[in-house]
């Protein structure tokens, strides 16, 4: 048996409450072998609560600013947690869109 490839068209998706955290809303992309990929939109002043990352997780910031580990990341910036990290400030003083990637 040969593996599918998935597609989503986000456009298409509606925005959901995140259930970690008010001012979060995402639209799940897809996942496959333990990775999955989300569009997040943060609200202004949101902040997401302590977690760790069980594997590496990757954020590229599509619109407005995120601050995570103290630097603040503009459009078009990423930011990469390595696997066992935990995260404690990830948060959006005017709002955001961003990109994540990160173990299911």
């Amino acid at each position: 048996m040969s593996a599918s490839y998935l597609f989503a068209n986000s456009h298409e998706m509606p925005w959901r409450k995140s259930d970690f955290a008010d001012g979060v809303h995402v639209k799940d992309l897809g996942q496959s072998d333990g990775q999955a990929m989300q569009l997040v939109r943060f609200d202004a002043g949101t902040r997401f609560p302590r977690h760790s990352h069980a594997g590496p997780e990757f954020v590229y910031v599509l619109s407005g600013e995120v601050i995570q580990q103290g630097r603040r990341l503009a459009a078009g910036w990423a930011g990469i947690a390595p696997a066992g990290t935990e995260e404690d400030d990830f948060a959006s003083e005017s709002g955001a869109t961003f990109l994540i990637v990160y173990t299911d």
